[in-house]
């Protein structure tokens, strides 16, 4: 068996049913004649964000893989690796490799070396029977421990190669690390103890399908639920005592009740500081549970920890705590979910101007308030972009089910977006998958639009054109004045038309509906639609401080 031949049929007993790539990689023909399904994108930046997505959405169980040409493909790829990276995202990548006899010679691009700052794993390849220790090397350590990109590269001169028949390669294990029964006993003290108790719910909870015990735990307690952007959807947003979720912008409940806890609860999070995140108050008492020690203080004084999977530390804590209260409430959730609704519907009200306006050109927060009240919440998958998309839809938008909201933000890659909707419509074909982005991220990847159509992926594609890089406009005014920098055009719903899709531009707030309704009927057809709608610049965001 030729070496590339076995890393197909490896894939192949891995659970990998299709290929995502940029040729020329011989892994593409070999996946080919092993029946998997090859997907050609237009740029490897988003056949990697579609891996990606196909790994979130399945919290892992399903492996997004891409693989592309040595040199300029690997170069090309390496921001989507390092997005995935930041985010602690599953994929396994597979790049080409220079011939062995000149792969450390420069100027040739050699990922094993260039790659590891952005991997969790990375290794060569440099002889064809090393192929399955390597990809059993690569998966197990994909499938296992904190989530991020493994890398595999292969020489192109290694691809012809033997490989021992038979092959006797197994799909390789998956682990779960259970908590410090001590450490666990302390954090339900804590917990149990708080006056005032938050729980901050990360990503951690997706991948360990651990939502009913989430929402277990905090009813227990009797304690409000905000999530990380990573983790929006892990609790019911429509929950009584839901603050709704973290980022840049954030609803006043997150802001208010994180400010008056006394005891934050971080289950499946890094804590991280990022600029599209909720930074912690200072001065409260912080029980960080997480997968990965690196995360323990790391930027953020964690007084008491818990290692372990999110799923475990769960169930762990919950029999304690329930030994603890012996079960009974406490009377405290009446009053907590009165402080939450009514703090909800003031912030709210002072938006509804902007959510519901009639105003010419349109509000993007009136599209998102459309949207939202139109599409099957339940059955509907939805993503962000960078900048204004981000914030303006991640706190209003309500999710209400697990894994219906894809949120991102360690790093801000304009035009992710797109690729994750085409992914999240692989992995799940029967939902609707939406991406939202505005004028500027579509100028990074809009062609794979086209990667959409000619590869039957039908997502609806909601475009906020404002002609502008708003979100830059208080800090360019003089490069604006003078040189208008941050202006940018473009008709995209024409460019969707003649990629094949359905194209639509809107300016009037009462065709917001009825152009979406066309566009969920047109994405059950089969055909993937793109809704431009003419925006105003819109530069106010729920940023509280």
């Amino acid at each position: 068996m030729k070496a590339v031949a076995a890393v197909a049929e490896i894939l192949k007993r891995e659970g990998t049913t299709f290929l995502i790539g940029y040729p020329v990689n011989p892994i593409i023909e070999a996946a080919a004649q092993a029946d998997i399904r090859t997907i050609i994108v237009r740029q490897e930046r988003t056949g990697l964000h579609m891996a990606d997505a196909v790994s979130r959405i399945t919290s892992g169980q399903k492996i997004g893989v891409f693989t592309m040409q040595h040199g300029p493909g690997s170069e090309n790829a390496f921001g989507g690796v390092a997005q995935a990276y930041g985010d602690s995202v599953p994929i396994v990548v597979l790049p080409g490799g220079y011939p062995r006899r000149i792969t450390n010679i420069p100027p040739n691009f050699n990922s094993f070396i260039n790659y590891r700052n952005v991997t969790k794993w990375c290794e060569q390849v440099v002889v064809g029977d090393a192929v399955p220790d390597a990809m059993r090397r690569a998966f197990t350590q994909v499938k296992n421990g904190r989530p991020r990109p493994v890398l595999v590269e292969i020489p192109v001169d290694v691809y012809q190669e033997e490989v021992p028949e038979p092959l006797g390669y197994k799909a390789t294990p998956r682990t779960r690390v259970a908590p410090d029964p001590d450490a666990v006993t302390e954090a339900a003290r804590i917990l149990v103890e708080a006056e005032r108790p938050v729980i901050y719910a990360g990503q951690g909870v997706h991948y360990a399908r651990a939502w009913q015990q989430l929402r277990e735990l905090a009813e227990l307690l009797e304690a409000p639920v905000t999530t990380s952007l990573e983790g929006k959807s892990a609790f019911p947003e429509n929950h009584p005592l839901s603050l709704g979720s973290g980022g840049r912008s954030i609803p006043k409940t997150v802001f208010e009740f994180l400010k008056g806890s006394d005891v934050i609860f971080g289950i499946g999070c890094s804590f991280s500081t990022t600029n599209y995140g909720v930074a912690m108050p200072k001065g409260k008492t912080i029980v960080h549970s997480t997968i990965d020690v690196a995360d323990l203080n790391k930027d953020v004084v964690a007084e008491h920890a818990v290692i372990g999977d999110a799923g475990l530390v769960l169930d762990a804590l919950l029999a304690e705590v329930r030994d603890r209260l012996k079960s009974k409430p406490r009377g405290r959730k009446a009053e907590v979910t009165r402080q939450i609704a009514a703090m909800k519907a003031e912030w709210l009200a002072q938006w509804m101007p902007k959510l519901t306006s009639n105003d010419k050109p349109l509000s993007p927060y009136r599209v998102i308030w459309d949207l939202l009240r139109t599409v099957d919440a339940a059955n509907t998958i939805i993503t962000h972009d960078a900048g204004s998309p981000r914030d303006q839809l991640s706190p209003f938008w309500e999710s209400t089910h697990p894994l219906t909201y894809i949120g991102w933000g360690k790093t801000t890659q304009l035009g992710y977006g797109l690729g994750l909707a085409m992914g999240a419509k692989l992995a799940k074909p029967d939902a609707l998958c939406i991406n939202v982005w505005g004028d500027a991220a579509i100028g990074f990847t809009g062609m794979d639009f086209e990667t959409a159509v000619r590869e039957r992926i039908p997502i609806l594609s909601i475009l906020l054109n404002n002609f502008s890089m708003a979100i830059e406009l208080p800090i360019m005014k003089t490069a604006t004045e003078k040189y208008r920098s941050t202006d940018i055009s473009g008709h995209y719903a024409d460019m969707a038309k003649a990629f094949g899709g359905h194209g639509e531009r809107l300016s009037e707030p009462g065709e917001i509906i009825p152009a979406i309704k066309r566009g969920i009927a047109k994405t059950r057809e089969g055909i993937p639609v793109l809704l431009e709608f003419i925006t105003e610049k819109e530069i106010n965001f729920s940023i509280f401080k």
